[in-house]
């Protein structure tokens, strides 16, 4: 976990993931995230007040989660001492930390973030391939599509009944939109 107290804003609620932590043969690697693009995620305002009593006392580099001797917190010690217990007491055992990017994702899009959104949230190279992942929780979007369809077709037609001219019994009613008739000389 590369997350340092300064990429964390608590007035903006956000936190800039723009590095990552890997071992490679026992060895600590600090280096850019899986797809080198930096990406901002939003804090819940139910998670700032916890965050902002955890950052209390650390300087902008110190690591926010760290191992309990301090230091690095490892995935090889982190899953097997903390994650994994942690989720078999809440009843989901074999949880892994990657699907809470999926449930992170999935509450986004019920909480109604748009695919754009949920893309830089992710780190995601492209919008396709967040919808490629997530279009079915968009489906319910469909709904909401329609009915702003159905309300702009009854406003369009009520402006337009508002705006019709009636000249005379003999001439024909214009729309704002149509040309006038042409008129026969002869």
């Amino acid at each position: 976990m590369a997350l340092t107290a300064c990429r964390i804003d608590l007035a903006r609620r956000r936190i800039e993931v723009v590095e990552a932590i890997t071992e490679v043969h026992g060895r600590v690697v600090v280096g850019t995230t899986k797809t080198h693009q930096r990406r901002s995620v939003p804090i819940p305002r139910f998670l700032a007040d916890e965050l902002a009593d955890h950052l209390a006392g650390k300087a902008p580099g110190d690591l926010v989660f760290t191992a309990p001797e301090g230091g690095v917190l490892r995935n090889t010690n982190l899953r097997p001492r903390f994650f994994d217990p942690a989720a078999e007491k809440v009843g989901l055992l074999g949880l892994t930390p990657h699907e809470l990017c999926h449930t992170a994702a999935s509450l986004a899009i019920a909480a109604g973030a748009n695919v754009k959104a949920v893309q830089l949230m992710l780190g995601q190279a492209s919008a396709a391939m967040t919808l490629d992942i997530y279009a079915g929780l968009f489906a319910d979007d469909l709904d909401a599509v329609a009915d702003r369809l159905d309300r702009a077709f009854v406003k369009l037609n009520a402006d337009q009944t508002r705006t019709k001219r009636r000249t005379s019994r003999s001439d024909q009613t214009e729309l704002p939109f149509e040309n006038p008739p042409e008129q026969s000389t002869g």
